[in-house]
């Protein structure tokens, strides 16, 4: 009797929790790996990522290991440079180029039927053990819940204000921001978010953005719509009528590297920069919409806004991404 109650048991629970492989096996090859920055205070240089044109434009979550161009690992060993071509600051959500043709892809549907649950896998590069041609970390759970991101009182380090997925599974592993959300059929739910701790509490939240929020800023990007590669089309104006990092009331650390990062080492009292809220330290990511990928591009890019004009900056402080709109 007691071995058949738990032939029974396993019987049940077998058609209770569809098997994954099938699943897994069709999307490793549109997972990537992404190495780039870090290294500094214990943070780790990798996350990942996952492809969403067959030319290789890559989805990925915002974070400092993107402070530099990125190196892009695709499943089957090949190693590429990768260029940022497009930032939505409000998901923390980057497109990343490499070039290559003819790779696989997911594709995102109009239709999204997912409820309370509801059967996914976790793929990603947590802990950064695939390094090469080795297949990426899977992790089964289940939807615990479909709700909005309750952020507004400063609980949660994110700009993300919007709808989530939270997971029954531990998705904020190091090396798993960036990772693909999927369904038993493969299909893509949503990308899995940064490593996010209630500040109040120290609990770790699990969640994922979900796919219906991403497809369209990802095909804006995809499309040229919407991109933040430096625009070199209006002309440079004549220093004294032009925006400098002095007339914004900011200092530089020193320029010394030949892509010296756009960190902030000091803010002018009563200054345009230190009125909302600049700090040293901060990082400058986007200047007007446009990518600052060094000191040289930040000057560069000032160089070509009025001084009468307001420039909008997008930095980098710590984990968050915050948005600052400098007046003269």
């Amino acid at each position: 009797m007691v071995f058949l109650l738990i032939a029974l048991q396993c019987h049940v629970t077998a058609h209770a929790q569809p098997s994954m492989a099938r699943p897994s096996d069709q999307v490793q090859p549109k997972m990537v790996k992404i190495y780039g920055a870090g290294g500094l205070s214990g943070l780790e240089a990798y996350q990942s990522g996952f492809l969403v044109s067959p030319a290789g434009h890559i989805a990925t979550a915002w974070s400092y290991v993107l402070d530099v161009d990125p190196v892009v690992i695709l499943h089957d060993g090949r190693r590429f440079e990768s260029t940022i071509v497009g930032f939505e600051p409000s998901l923390e959500l980057a497109v990343l180029k490499v070039e290559a043709d003819g790779l696989p892809f997911f594709t995102f549907s109009d239709q999204e039927d997912l409820n309370w649950g509801d059967p996914v896998l976790a793929v990603s590069n947590l802990f950064g053990i695939a390094t090469g041609n080795e297949t990426a970390s899977v992790m089964q759970g289940r939807v615990a819940a479909r709700t909005n991101l309750d952020a507004r009182r400063g609980t949660f380090q994110t700009p993300y204000r919007g709808e989530v997925l939270l997971l029954d599974l531990v998705a904020n592993n190091p090396g798993a921001a960036g990772g693909a959300l999927v369904d038993p059929n493969g299909a893509i739910l949503g990308m899995l978010g940064k490593e996010l701790r209630d500040r109040k509490t120290g609990v770790w939240l699990n969640y994922a953005i979900p796919a219906s929020v991403l497809k369209k800023p990802i095909g804006d990007i995809i499309a040229g719509r919407k991109t933040t590669l430096p625009d070199e089309s209006d002309p440079l104006l004549a220093r004294e009528k032009s925006h400098s990092p002095d007339s914004l009331g900011i200092g530089l650390i020193p320029d010394v590297l030949e892509n010296t990062p756009a960190y902030i080492d000091f803010v002018q009292t009563g200054s345009s920069a230190s009125k909302v809220d600049l700090r040293p330290d901060d990082l400058i990511v986007l200047i007007n919409g446009r990518r600052v990928a060094h000191q040289r591009a930040l000057r560069d890019q000032l160089r070509r806004i009025d001084r009468r004009d307001s420039v909008t900056l997008i930095v980098q402080r710590g984990n968050e991404i915050l948005e600052r709109v400098v007046r003269p």
